[in-house]
């Protein structure tokens, strides 16, 4: 396969080995993979990486993120296009599927919410549980995968990618966003995850990555918050670091079901 240098048995038999290190780990289902993917064609892709800083297709910047992101597959270039259609394919599916233990993962083809992601110097993305729905299918979020583009990235720069306990109490794991660097983990509504301190890197170098989200039709109970069935991104502070800076309004955000929150915000205008 070109992006990749297993074949499909190899690739079945590398989620066999590591499917008990991914389903028990703490602080929920989770791995990381070095070196993955074929690097000539991985640099290929971080060569047509957009700069979202120039045009972004999705800006955001309010208390709990900075970040920048495509929308969709337009931005794509000839190489991430192909690799992106790769990891969507179904050789990647079933390899995901023995490893994660999650039968029938669909993919989204319209990379809502996933695709090229790019946070600038000073950015940030804080402690988080997912959207659970994919609005124009309706299917259970289930699965996201993390692609690292960063070379020569330094650990003083931060970026990393953090997994907090299900109370937020503190961070179990920390993953370094380094080149060909592969994070995988299950996303529930307790699955709290983010790169929640601002970027140190120098002016002119991004934290960039790509994004994929897995779904299926229906999800286990265990992994729903009662009263929060359909929900949007649920932002988590962190003890003695982030309650103090904190809005009103966003802790009211975080405590109401988006659906009665949503339409107190229609009724006031």
């Amino acid at each position: 396969m070109k992006f990749i240098n297993l074949s499909v048995e190899e690739l079945h038999e590398l989620a066999r080995n590591k499917s008990e290190e991914y389903q028990t780990a703490a602080p929920f289902p989770n791995i990381y993979f070095d070196n993955f993917f074929n690097t000539h064609r991985l640099s290929e892709v971080l060569d047509e990486f957009p700069d979202m800083s120039k045009k972004p297709d999705l800006k955001f910047d309010d208390y709990n993120q900075v970040k920048l992101a495509s929308k969709g597959e337009y931005r794509f270039g000839d190489e991430t296009k192909e690799f992106m259609h790769f990891l969507n394919s179904q050789p990647f599916l079933e390899f995901l599927s023995i490893l994660t233990g999650i039968d029938a993962l669909i993919p989204d083809p319209y990379f809502d919410g996933g695709g090229c992601h790019q946070i600038m110097p000073g950015g940030l993305l804080k402690i988080h549980a997912d959207f659970n729905k994919n609005k124009l299918t309706n299917l259970d979020r289930r699965l996201n995968v993390l692609v690292y583009l960063n070379k020569d990235w330094h650990e003083e720069w931060g970026g990393h990618f953090e997994l907090w306990d299900t109370e937020m109490k503190h961070s179990v794991k920390k993953i370094l966003p380094l080149f060909n660097r592969m994070a995988i983990f299950t996303t529930t509504d307790f699955s709290y995850h983010g790169h929640p301190d601002a970027l140190k890197c120098p002016q002119g170098r991004s934290r960039k990555s790509l994004a994929l989200y897995y779904y299926t039709n229906g999800r286990p109970a265990y992994e729903i918050n009662g009263g929060l069935e359909k929900h949007s991104t649920i932002f988590k502070a962190r003890p003695q670091v982030d309650h103090s800076k904190i809005s009103v309004k966003e802790i009211v955000k975080q405590i109401t079901p988006p659906i009665l929150y949503n339409a107190a915000k229609r009724i006031s205008g």
